[in-house]
């Protein structure tokens, strides 16, 4: 057995959180901040103001009154929509590639392979925005970049998530409960199940049984520590990165050019950040590479689609429905969350007016505050003795109230008031306060919403289910930036995508509050695959 506190588990520990501390400044700089601001900024350069489409938008580098559109081929979009329609196709090409390595990612000889190859890719063009000017003919070569970039994340993401549960099994603490469990005595008559904590138990001790339930508490609060811990890192990273491009962006008074090196510069530090994880993560062993002769990159692909239907089967979703039931409500609660702060951004620069070097600072504030969730809430849990099921709950409650805050603008009291404006998200000051609030909430989130997964997971499958929590949230996280884009393009006002908003997030509480937890995880341990 492996033991927990030897070198071997510390490098794969540290080689896992070494590519968090690397990729996740992406995120935080680039996807939730930058790339939607510089997006619409090479759309405003290049656009005209509505509806006479004869007056440049920007003029002497101050953008003018009026709604502005970009011309896109024969088509005139709304420059924020340009920027959630570039989001949506980007997840949309995610999704399938993510389909299509899900079988690769299993393949132990080829999962580091895959989680390098996509990380140089995506921050290869995350790279390439320091030599693209909107001022070029081909500035709209700037969305292809930015979905390159953002399938290059979250293909390497599937990669590095497999290795979670592995590493919360061979934590200290479930390592010890793991030898209690198999030491216990089993009146079952089964030699079987004092090996492996995961088998079926016929008529076991009582003793077993409660150890049975310490080993799978402790399984489950390794799991979100380690997933917390990861995020905190992550965010930690993304802040030291905005502290320094905040210095450009306000040298030079939030330029394209700002924008452009402060995306260059987190495809950079992805790249340099992610050789610690090219070092320490565990590659192919001996024996691996013997039984990969026969394997071929073109039959995996094709297996990973047969493989998909068949995952997605009625017979398979009927063995494992709770973990298909979480799997809906992340369906809704990932492309809700995500949006929310795209939209949030975007709401903040055309319609609040908030210079960028602002939006720099509510982007450092937000990882801060992330941060502080992601440690606070695992403490929460264990003081109260939550499960991973009712904070993930808690948390989706406490999100729904930001959009619901914006759609109180519509008031007569809040809005249209000249001299003094302040409720229902009208003024840039209530946008730091958000930023605080739904930051401590987001860190938490995605940490407990990936934990708390990995205790509905068949063992030894875990990269492809985790490829398949991937595809549902790629699936869906290109819905509402799609529908965001369309409301505003429609509209003309960004603030009416707040209903929507709050329905989609408040529609997964019913279907997360049908989980039943335990039951999942028995499906998992027995479930088998048939083909």
């Amino acid at each position: 057995m492996l033991s927990s506190t030897s070198k071997s588990y510390r490098k794969r520990l540290h080689g896992w959180l070494s590519y968090a501390f690397a990729s996740e400044v992406f995120v935080i700089v680039s996807l939730t901040l930058f790339l939607p601001i510089c997006l619409e900024q090479f759309a405003s350069d290049n656009g005209y103001l509505l509806p006479a489409k004869s007056q440049p938008c920007m003029v002497d580098g101050v953008r003018q009154d009026g709604q502005c559109a970009v011309k896109i081929g024969w088509l005139w979009i709304d420059t924020a929509s340009f920027s959630l329609y570039t989001y949506s196709a980007s997840v949309a090409l995610q999704a399938l590639t993510v389909i299509s390595m899900g079988g690769i990612a299993d393949h132990p000889p080829h999962r580091k392979k895959l989680l390098l190859t996509f990380a140089f890719f995506g921050s290869s063009a995350a790279t390439l925005f320091l030599f693209l000017s909107s001022t070029s003919p081909v500035w709209y070569i700037a969305s292809l970049l930015a979905c390159v970039a953002n399938v290059g994340f979250g293909a390497s993401i599937v990669a590095m998530n497999s290795y979670l549960p592995s590493l919360a099994k061979d934590a200290p603490e479930v390592v010890a409960a793991r030898e209690e469990l198999e030491d216990a005595p089993d009146n079952s008559g089964s030699s079987d199940d004092a090996e492996n904590p995961n088998a079926p138990l016929i008529a076991p001790t009582a003793e077993r049984v409660a150890l049975q339930l310490r080993y799978e508490t402790e399984l489950s609060r390794a799991t979100s520590r380690i997933s917390s811990l990861g995020i905190a890192i992550g965010y930690g990273a993304g802040i030291c990165l905005l502290a320094l491009t905040l210095i450009p962006v306000v040298k030079l008074k939030s330029s394209t050019f700002s924008l452009r090196l402060s995306i260059g510069l987190s495809g950079i530090w992805w790249a340099f950040f992610t050789l610690p994880a090219a070092l320490w993560l565990p590659g192919a062993s001996a024996s691996d590479e013997a039984t990969s002769k026969d394997w071929s990159f073109g039959h995996e692909i094709v297996a990973a689609w047969k493989r998909l239907g068949g995952m997605l089967h009625p017979r398979e979703i009927a063995k494992l429905r709770n973990t298909f039931k979480y799997l809906a409500a992340w369906f809704l609660l990932s492309d809700g969350f995500t949006t929310i702060t795209s939209t949030a951004v975007l709401f903040a620069k055309t319609t609040l007016q908030m210079p960028s070097e602002k939006l720099v600072i509510v982007g450092v504030l937000t990882p801060m505050a992330g941060i502080g969730g992601s440690l606070l809430w695992p403490f929460l849990q264990r003081r109260f003795g939550w499960s991973n099921l009712r904070v993930l709950i808690t948390l989706v409650v406490l999100a729904s109230a930001v959009p619901a805050y914006g759609c109180l603008g519509f008031l007569p009291i809040f809005h249209g008031r000249d001299k003094f404006s302040f409720g229902g998200l009208t003024s840039p000051e209530e946008i730091f306060i958000l930023a605080l609030y739904f930051g401590s909430i987001y860190g938490a989130f995605q940490s407990f919403a990936r934990a708390f997964y990995a205790e509905l997971l068949p063992p030894g499958e875990e990269a492809r289910w985790y490829g398949l929590f991937s595809i549902t949230d790629k699936s869906s996280s290109f819905i509402g930036p799609l529908i965001v884009g369309i409301i505003a393009d429609t509209t003309g006002n960004i603030r009416y995508s707040f209903f929507f908003l709050v329905f989609m997030v408040w529609a997964a509480v019913p279907i997360l509050l049908s989980v039943n937890v335990e039951q999942g995880r028995k499906d998992a341990r027995e479930y088998r695959y048939r083909t």
